[in-house]
């Protein structure tokens, strides 16, 4: 039996890189997955077309940012597929810039997709979550938001966030049956890496233990573990997936 047989999956922002791998992944262990995209509307309708044959699978133009979009997007998903076992928060931007010149616009957007988001999507979940007494709650943070990083205030500030959100989730809803989990990727090669100077790439590399970057399905594979029952009896946790980039 595939790992998430009979599941229902949300996933924000999943038509490229992590998400479109964790969308992916999800399908090819049995999961139905309903999932966001911003503007994108020719990659999602390539991701319905490629997965249709294998899942039911519908993709929502929505912004996660937007508490309004966020209820009506699960009330939609609840209509279209009848539940939501699972939900993945990975939409997130980017927005870097030294502190002494980072513009509020800059601070602003940036909390508004990564942190804002996961507040909008968690709390529109939970309703039928507690109703189904059961549920699994995962937020993409970064080992940036860890280890902090020069040039990234706003970024590692929402991720730091997600972190500390993550766990007080899993302590308000753990007697509910739902786990709330965090993944903190290290440095994951996807089309936004790929655009990079190869220099640059290889000096990150260079500097990782296993000496190679990690695979959207590196980041797809610890989702599917804290989206099934492998991991039942887990929650409140971030499990940093970074080819030991960061260890205390």
């Amino acid at each position: 039996m595939k790992l998430l047989e009979g599941k229902v999956a949300l996933i924000t922002g999943a038509t490229r890189g992590i998400g479109r791998g964790i969308a992916e992944m999800f399908a090819q262990q049995g999961a139905k997955v309903a999932f966001t995209y911003a503007g994108s509307v020719d990659k999602a309708k390539e991701l319905e077309a490629t997965l249709s044959s294998v899942t039911h699978i519908k993709g929502y133009q929505s912004d996660a940012s937007d508490y309004d979009a966020a209820q009506k997007l699960v009330d939609d998903v609840m209509t279209e597929f009848g539940k939501i076992d699972i939900l993945v928060n990975n939409a997130g931007i980017t927005k870097d810039g030294l502190l002494m010149r980072m513009s509020k616009d800059d601070w602003d957007n940036v909390i508004k997709v990564n942190l804002d988001s996961v507040f909008n999507l968690t709390k529109a979940v939970i309703k039928p979550m507690m109703k189904a007494k059961s549920g699994s709650i995962i937020n993409m943070s970064s080992v940036v938001g860890i280890k902090g990083n020069a040039g990234q205030a706003n970024y590692a500030a929402t991720k730091a966030g997600v972190i500390g959100f993550t766990k007080s989730v899993a302590l308000e809803l753990g007697s509910r049956n739902i786990r709330c989990n965090a993944v903190a990727p290290g440095f994951i090669e996807t089309e936004m890496t790929a655009a990079l100077d190869e220099k640059a790439v290889q000096a990150w590399r260079d500097g990782i233990p296993l000496k190679r970057g990690g695979q959207p399905e590196d980041i797809a594979n610890a989702c599917v573990f804290f989206a099934s029952d492998m991991s039942a009896y887990v929650t409140g946790q971030t499990l940093n997936i970074d080819g030991g980039m960061l260890m205390p």
